[in-house]
């Protein structure tokens, strides 16, 4: 008998899957298909140029680039070696890249940045790979392509994926291998994933919703991720009809935009049967849209730290629970807690806890931060206010961060952003608190008006009276061109604040 497998990982994913569905298609790309065993052999092959490069157990390996085939082959090539992957986002600038390169001490960075300029500046401080064309063909190839089987547990890290730092540097959170398989077991339970989906994939797998919540769990279960290197809304509807798309993740924005597409009338979208969206709080004009159409339009709430599942609302309950984000995942515990720290009671708001197999041990190389991140142990403290209701569903408020104390009162600027978008002429808004001489601060809305309408901030005003009490509604209104947002669609009041509120 020969000796069982040492790597527990999910490196050793795509050889598992090959070895019971080899011919069945993993990815689709632009077009061509990549079956398990292909999968398999070419992510062997990069592990074995990878070791001989130097890289071993416990090394870091960055990537640099849009949505592609290499992104995945990368990340199960250091699974395979027991080195940890470091997923960079494509919209950062050249000092913010190298930051996360220095303070993750990647020793090497494949990149498919055509930006030649920015690929000289990142190769000045590591040794730089190009993950695509004929280079990286014969790269491959020349590889061998015996199997690896290094140790690793659940507890060695997988993955180091800089959070969005909107105050000071981005911090690595790690996420174990344990991690990520606890969080694709909830993924598999609690949405009924079976080994027929076909996930499509469109938003960035550098960020932790579209890798962790939809792709790994689908290549787990052995389906087919159609995989696009940038989201696009005409072409969404055109792909879920020409590959009978089953699920797909997205946040707010990405499903809006689809919503609003020209084809998206006559659309046949009667193979989806998993719409899970997350990474922002859904408005209800957002779910509605999809809700009207018989589709199970799903919010789900997470972030980076668990992996990213904490909550999640079954598709039965689309419906009927519209508006929350569910009850946690299987595997995974969440509480509401008051400023004391003590369990909030239903309908009172209080900061979301999270805690279970799935949340990180910590942040990279930081572990005074670590500490603060942690309640009483074993508890995440998420930094989000929410609500529970008698039957245990939460309800998302807002960031405990952006919430605006006016005389004493507490405003969660996601309540009137909702409000505000039910006008037919609002686009997009964000509200945020500005100073007052008596009241402390009041809210501020930043509005993007739909093309070719017209507004006056009063009417606006207007539209949220009777919707709010008194003292939600904004005391001010600008007009402005567009908000910024990050590569998932959030918002970034950071700049919006810092930007409109004088």
């Amino acid at each position: 008998m020969r000796t069982p497998a040492r790597n527990q990982g999910i490196g050793s994913w795509p050889t598992r899957r090959a070895r019971r569905t080899p011919r069945r298609s993993a990815l689709v790309h632009e077009g061509a298909a990549v079956d398990y065993a292909r999968l398999s052999d070419r992510c062997t092959r990069l592990a074995h140029a990878l070791r001989q490069a130097g890289i071993r157990r416990g090394d870091r390996v960055a990537f640099l680039g849009p949505n592609h085939p290499a992104y995945l082959e990368a990340l199960f090539a250091a699974g395979l070696l027991g080195a940890a992957f470091v997923p960079l986002n494509t919209r950062l600038a050249v000092p913010e890249l190298r930051y996360q390169l220095a303070d993750s001490g990647s020793a090497v960075l494949l990149t498919m940045r055509q930006d030649s300029d920015v690929v000289r500046l990142l190769t000045e401080s590591v040794d730089v790979w190009q993950a695509e064309g004929e280079a990286y063909e014969e790269l491959l190839a020349a590889a061998p392509g015996e199997s690896i089987d290094e140790e690793v547990g659940p507890d060695d890290p997988c993955l180091i994926m800089y959070t969005s730092g909107t105050t000071g540097r981005a911090k690595g959170a790690v996420l174990t291998h344990g991690n990520i398989l606890w969080n694709s077991l909830n993924v598999l339970v609690d949405t009924d994933l079976t080994s027929d989906e076909v996930a499509l994939v469109s938003a960035p797998l550098f960020h932790t919703g579209a890798l962790n919540m939809s792709c790994l769990p689908v290549l787990l279960k052995g389906g087919t991720v159609v995989l696009e290197s940038a989201f696009d809304a005409a072409r969404t509807l055109e792909l879920i009809q020409r590959h009978r798309v089953t699920c797909m993740f997205g946040v707010p924005t990405m499903y809006d935009a689809v919503a609003a597409a020209q084809g998206w009338p006559a659309a046949d979208l009667s193979s989806l049967r998993n719409l899970l969206c997350g990474g922002a709080p859904v408005p209800a004009r957002t779910a509605r849209a999809y809700l009207d159409r018989g589709l199970a339009f799903v919010q789900g709430y997470g972030m980076t730290e668990a992996s990213p599942g904490a909550l999640i609302l079954h598709r039965a309950d689309a419906q009927t629970r519209a508006g929350t984000a569910g009850v946690p995942h299987f595997f995974t515990e969440v509480g509401v807690v008051d400023p004391l720290g003590e369990e909030a009671g239903p309908g009172v708001e209080g900061e979301v806890l999270v805690a279970g197999p799935n949340v990180t041990p910590g942040y990279w190389n930081l572990p005074d931060a670590t500490a603060k991140a942690f309640h009483r142990g074993g508890w995440f403290r998420s930094g989000d206010v929410a609500v529970v209701d008698a039957e245990g569903y939460v309800r998302l408020v807002d960031r405990v961060k952006d919430m605006i104390i006016s005389g004493g009162e507490n405003i969660y600027p996601a309540e009137v952003e909702d409000a505000l978008l039910e006008h037919p002429a609002v686009a997009e808004c964000a509200v945020i608190g500005v100073a007052h001489p008596v009241w402390g601060e009041v809210g501020r809305a930043v509005v993007v008006l739909r093309e070719g309408a017209a507004v006056e901030p009063a009417e606006l005003l207007a539209h949220l009276d009777g919707r709010l009490a008194r003292y939600k509604i904004p005391k001010s209104v600008v007009l402005a061109p567009e908000l910024p947002r990050n590569a998932t669609g959030k918002l970034l009041k950071g700049p919006i604040r810092a930007r409109f509120s004088d």
